[in-house]
């Protein structure tokens, strides 16, 4: 337990930054599942528009220090080729 002020203070932003943390990469997850359930749907113009509106949201998590940029790379690269090969085929 914090005992200082200081201490306390540290401990109750930590706690703030936390929650905000969490809620951005619980947008991330979402948005990526909206991706993936665009792509199992079938529909090419509704993954394509799903997948352009998901690319920032990560991108953004990258600069704010939220995710790592090989993880981010990662995911756009999957979701991409996912959205590709159903246009494609």
């Amino acid at each position: 337990m914090a005992n200082s002020p200081q201490a306390r203070k540290r401990a109750r932003q930590n706690d703030r930054r936390r929650a905000h943390n969490a809620s951005l990469r619980s947008l991330v997850r979402t948005k990526i599942k909206q991706v993936i359930a665009a792509v199992n749907t079938g529909d090419a113009d509704a993954s394509r528009t799903a997948f352009t509106q998901a690319e920032p949201v990560i991108d953004k998590m990258v600069s704010k220090g939220i995710m790592a940029k090989n993880k981010a790379a990662r995911h756009k690269s999957r979701l991409n080729a996912k959205v590709k090969a159903l246009s494609a085929g």
